[in-house]
């Protein structure tokens, strides 16, 4: 019987390994750090824990395995995964392990997936929004709060993958029906070893495609386009203004006629129109939806949280936490959303370079920089507007208050990781939002104050 290492024990780590103890399958744990819930699971597992391992001891280890199914969090530059390739041991990702398992089934369900550097988890979950309208009971896995491996034994009939690079690093035969590569800028290259390490990553979601497939580009995207091109796999094409499936003149429109118009959508701003039609492409090309469904189901979906939320508007201005936008391509998104912007950004930088997040400046009216990359936030907008720099969420929402006119928006969209102040970039933006309605509140009540 075969044995896994499986390295890395947050919640990817986990479902894999109870997932391969469910099957029979003998594992191996390890994690760089030791705690009481690693060693809980493994007695759970009845499971050897190795804990964090001297590199001659590790490749003891890798040397008795059969493969290695790093965290998605581990580097490519980890140990662990240099000497898995020193001893050519097969490297599996979740979703890897997960595909692998559910083609053994006599009718293996059918996936839709979503890849690129921004957007991957908005377009997923309006795909997954389509096809739960269009009658199937789908979920959305992957490089969300459920991995696919975790999906396996649920009743769901239909998974809509999203797929990071680091989830699709390590795919051997992973491939679906129907996938999207939104778009491609530098970003994790502190997990990656080079911009292109991180292309040829992406690259995978079409590297196994059938001629059956369909493989989902933008519009114009000349890079995309060409390694689609060369899988086995009909390409169509999206963008705003052009491509198969298109929004030109504000109506959402495919190859075969029109969706909607994007009047009849909860929010439409130009990357919202983006994702709907890349969301429409995989569930439409597929087989698996109508244009009545798409329809149906953009007009009902509400985004998740930290993306470009409106969490008040008080004194003609508008605040929107955008906590999830952790790139410049990422912010640069939001920005490109409004006219005249109080930016807060900063946090822990993933080795990108921050002055592409100046790319808009007749937009901007002011910047708040907070964290570890304050410097380089002011760096990069010192000669086009006035910068100033805050020590907390308290003080940056007071700023950006200072700052602001009526008809501006003030916008938290960092650019960068919330690992130097918060455990994550949702707890960063709760910290936003409750920041900026605590602020509201004290302005009403000074204001009924004064009135008495």
């Amino acid at each position: 019987m075969s044995i896994t290492l499986v390295y890395g024990l947050a919640i990817a780590g986990q479902a894999v390994a109870r997932a391969l103890f469910a099957r029979g399958e003998n594992i191996i744990l390890a994690d760089d750090s030791v705690s009481d819930a690693h060693q809980s699971l493994a007695r759970e597992l009845g499971a050897q824990f190795v804990g964090s391992l001297e590199t001659t001891e590790l490749r003891e280890i890798v040397k008795g395995v059969d493969r290695v199914v790093p965290a998605p969090g581990l580097p490519e530059t980890h140990r662990v995964i240099t000497v898995a390739r020193q001893q050519n041991k097969p490297i599996f990702s979740e979703i890897e392990l997960a595909y692998q398992f559910e083609q053994l089934k006599s009718k293996p369900r059918e996936m839709v997936a979503v890849t690129g550097t921004d957007g991957k988890t908005t377009t997923t979950l309006m795909a997954t929004e389509i096809l739960n309208t269009a009658g199937f009971r789908s979920m959305a896995v992957g490089n969300t709060e459920t991995p696919l491996i975790a999906a396996l034994d649920s009743d769901a009939q239909v998974f809509a993958v999203e797929c990071s690079s680091f989830r699709l690093a390590y795919t051997q035969s992973f491939r679906t029906k129907a996938s999207v590569w939104l778009n491609l800028a530098p970003d994790h290259l502190d997990w990656h070893v080079s911009m292109d390490s991180y292309t040829s990553a992406k690259a995978q979601i079409w590297a196994h495609a059938l001629d059956s497939d369909v493989a989902v580009v933008p519009f114009g995207n000349e890079l995309i386009g060409e390694i689609a091109h060369r899988s086995l796999a009909r390409v169509v094409s999206f963008g705003q203004q052009s491509g198969d499936y298109h929004a030109r003149d504000g109506v959402l429109t495919t190859p075969d006629g029109p969706i909607m118009n994007a009047r009849e959508m909860r929010r439409s701003l130009p990357h919202d129109l983006t994702n709907a039609l890349a969301a429409a492409a995989i569930t439409i090309e597929s087989g698996l939806a109508t244009r009545q469904d798409v329809a149906k189901a953009l007009a009902n979906f509400v985004n998740a949280p930290h993306r470009i939320e409106l969490v008040a508007q008080a004194n003609g201005v508008s605040w929107y936490n955008d906590s999830k936008a952790t790139s410049p391509h990422a912010a640069n998104v939001a920005l490109r959303s409004f006219d005249s912007i109080v930016l807060i950004a900063g946090g822990k930088n993933k080795g990108l370079d921050l002055n592409e997040m100046a790319s808009q400046p007749g937009r901007m009216r002011a910047v708040v920089a907070i964290g570890n990359s304050a410097t380089e936030i002011e760096r990069a907008f010192f000669d086009i507007c006035e910068v100033r720099r805050a020590e907390s969420m308290h003080d940056a929402v007071a700023t950006a208050n200072d700052l602001a006119k009526t008809g501006d928006v003030v916008l938290l969209s960092p650019g960068c990781t919330s690992y130097d102040w918060y455990a994550n970039y949702a707890e960063r933006g709760q910290d936003f939002s409750r920041e900026v309605n605590a602020l509201i509140n004290i302005s009403k009540t000074t204001s009924k104050g004064d009135k008495s």
